[in-house]
């Protein structure tokens, strides 16, 4: 076919990529589909734990708001050094370097086991630490007998982490998602029992929901490993074989990979909690309304994470592959699909803010209609932070894919603390905007992330070598 000017215009081409494009969007939402269904199932059973504490009363409940506190700060860190696995087995994989997968799962669960360590350790002095932080001796006793229950399925939970990055980068995500779903059953149950002693079992209040907890650890951890060695797409790879021999230089760049997206993760949580404590300044209802505010933006954030983690695999098949067209389809859709599903999050904060707080507090009592006229208010700043959130968390998978992480540390650590909380305090204290200036900041620090993240995949998008990759 020709154009006005006389010139063949290729239609295969354009054809074939816009093939190409939809055929990126249907993979890596098949893959990521699970993927939120397992990150949907782990914040369902924090939920449950949280619920059930508050059965026993709100001494359990504070007490074991503050065990979370040390305990999440710890497993965040090693959860963020063991991601790195998903991006090496994808990488591996994409290269049909069989050999490369099984180092990577084997190194990853070595480094599970020696993180739990003093993790541990460190979990083990949980009364000392907290009183050292001013907090309630009670309280603090009582967190410490609650985390020395729990802590026996700290390297369990490690260990899930690495097998279910081995499931994800070979395209097979649905086994860990299942596991997590029957855990999440199994939690209130096994909680049940031991919290409030039935079928035999005394009555172990707060105590009782960290044995149930080490327990369904341990078995999700049994349960997947058990499946992985038996299921023949996976016990081809023999991720056991040779288990007692080291690997040195894989055990180095795990670590190397993972210790920045530990620290940026710990770096963006902090920025919440430091968020908190600058609004508990400002009042009781606002510090409620945010509560609010961000379980609810935490449960939508499940969703681009979970997009965020298929790219990190889809672009560390194509990196594997040494196919740049591919990076930029996996790395471009997980960013547009990030964005647009935290867009209908966003209408849903905009159009139904007293609806998701009636799922919260009773807003017929009168005390509560302070804290609801500040969740209205939170909803709508947190519309635009929805959105910056799922493009931000997309950009930086994408870049772990190609193995950059340091890159997203520096930028993590300049938005969210430096712009983010300087912003924060500057319009919330400064300016007089209270709630509101600081939600505002959160807001400010997230969209330079997003775009600081967007730009720097561009950038090595116009690199004329992709990353080498590991051997």
């Amino acid at each position: 076919m020709q154009n006005a000017f006389g010139h063949t215009r290729r239609l295969v081409p354009s054809e074939a990529g816009r093939e190409a494009w939809r055929a990126e969007f249907v993979a890596l939402s098949a893959l990521a589909l699970p993927l939120v269904g397992t990150q949907i199932g782990q914040i369902a059973m924090m939920t449950t734990d949280v619920l059930m504490m508050g059965w026993i009363g709100p001494e359990a409940l504070a007490a074991g708001s503050l065990a979370a506190s040390l305990h999440n700060t710890l497993w965040l860190f090693c959860l963020g050094v063991l991601v790195s696995t998903a991006a090496l087995i994808a990488q591996a994989r994409g290269a049909k370097d069989f050999r490369g997968v099984r180092r990577t799962v084997r190194q990853g669960l070595w480094i599970a086991l020696l993180l739990a360590i003093p993790s541990c350790l460190v979990l083990w002095q949980t009364e000392p630490i907290l009183r050292l932080l001013g907090q309630d001796p009670e309280a603090s006793n009582l967190a410490q007998r609650y985390v020395r229950a729990e802590i026996w399925g700290f390297a369990p939970s490690l260990g899930f982490v690495v097998l279910r990055s081995f499931a994800a980068a070979m395209s097979r995500p649905q086994a860990p998602m299942v596991v997590m779903l029957l855990a999440t059953v199994l939690n209130f149950p096994l909680n049940y029992v031991f919290m409030f002693g039935h079928l035999g079992f005394p009555a172990m209040g707060l105590v009782g929901a960290g044995v149930s907890t080490a327990i369904v650890q341990t078995l999700m951890f049994a349960a997947l490993l058990g499946y992985l060695l038996s299921e023949r797409r996976f016990r081809r790879h023999r991720i056991l074989m040779r288990f007692w021999r080291p690997d040195w230089p894989r055990f180095k760049e795990i670590l190397r990979l993972g210790v920045p997206i530990g620290l940026a993760i710990l770096c963006e949580a902090s920025l919440f909690s430091v968020a908190a404590i600058l609004i508990g300044w400002i009042g009781t209802a606002q510090l409620a309304a945010h509560a609010i505010v961000l379980q609810c933006a935490s449960v939508s954030f499940m969703v681009p994470l979970g997009i965020g983690q298929a790219c990190t695999v889809r672009v560390g098949l194509a990196v594997g592959r040494r196919d740049r067209d591919g990076v930029a389809r996996s790395g471009w859709a997980a960013i547009a699909l990030g964005t647009v599903v935290m867009v209908f999050a966003a209408l849903l904060f905009l159009l139904a803010p007293r609806l998701l707080t009636s799922a919260f507090i009773d807003l017929s009592l009168p005390a509560n209609f302070e804290t609801l006229k500040y969740a209205v208010l939170l909803f709508a700043i947190a519309a635009a932070f929805q959105v910056f959130d799922g493009a931000q968390v997309a950009a930086a998978h994408a870049l772990r894919g190609m193995s950059d992480t340091r890159g997203p540390l520096i930028i993590g650590v300049i938005g969210y603390w430096f712009i983010g909380i300087g912003s924060a305090l500057l319009l919330g204290f400064q300016f007089g905007l209270g709630v509101a200036g600081v939600w505002l900041g959160l807001v400010i620090g997230l969209a330079f992330a997003a775009f600081a993240l967007i730009w720097r995949f561009v950038t090595h998008l116009g690199r004329s070598e992709l990353p080498a990759l590991v051997r």
